[in-house]
């Protein structure tokens, strides 16, 4: 195994450690409670509109955009309040921090998200994943073409990436090639869609869940040992 200062682990958040699917689910039922049908869609409307204007999602802004049809309305300044008190703590996967301690075993973790720079990093505070990895948290529009900023932040040896997007560990593993190690986590709606997956190559390693890092064998994400085994522990 690599020495720790050797090694930096980068870890995605959305539906990687955090259940996003889930959380929108949420946004999108306290929408319709609040603004009925029509106006949940309205808001996810305008919400890919902004995505493919921005190229992030931006939940906050979409709602700053709602807002321009409905500016006396009082549910509306409550929606604002739901999305940035939101119990995130509660929607992280099972083990997700005890995975995030683990792989501090390796090396420093490092969050490595795309995203606003708001609700993002709220998302992230609220869930314990901020304090989990020390404040070493970066959030960028398009991550994966940040790779020599990220260098040049945390110089290492040897990445690792943990994401749910083979897209995403593609496009980084042709940029570092055999200084990164990919780990394909197979949660949310991007990791289980098959069209997504056939698109891309596969990763150096793939896991059910989240929690299943915590019986991999970590000498195989430094980068010499082949591939991965997963190892039950005693």
């Amino acid at each position: 195994m690599m020495r720790p200062d050797d090694m930096v682990v980068l870890l995605d958040v959305d539906n990687t450690l955090l259940d996003n699917d889930r959380i929108v689910t949420d946004i999108g039922n306290r929408l319709e409670r609040d603004f009925g049908a029509a106006g949940r869609q309205r808001y996810w409307n305008i919400f890919e509109t902004l995505r493919e204007e921005l190229g992030y999602a931006d939940y906050l802004g979409a709602l700053q955009r709602y807002r321009l049809s409905d500016m006396n309305g009082p549910q509306l300044l409550l929606m604002s309040a739901f999305l940035v008190d939101y119990p995130f703590a509660e929607r992280l996967y099972p083990a997700a921090l005890d995975v995030v301690r683990h792989l501090g075993a390796l090396g420093r973790t490092v969050i490595l998200s795309d995203g606003d720079a708001v609700f993002q990093p709220r998302k992230m505070q609220r869930s314990g994943l901020w304090d989990a990895v020390d404040g070493r948290v970066l959030i960028y529009i398009h991550k994966e073409q940040m790779l020599e900023a990220v260098v040049r932040r945390y110089p290492a040896a040897h990445y690792v990436m943990v994401d749910d997007k083979l897209r995403v560990l593609q496009a980084m593993k042709i940029s570092l090639e055999n200084r990164l190690t990919t780990v394909f986590v197979r949660q949310g709606h991007y990791a289980l869609d098959p069209k997504h997956i056939s698109n891309y190559r596969k990763a150096d390693m793939t896991v059910e869940n989240i929690g299943a890092l915590l019986d991999l064998d970590c000498s195989s994400m430094s980068g010499n040992s082949g591939p991965a085994q997963l190892a039950r522990r005693a």
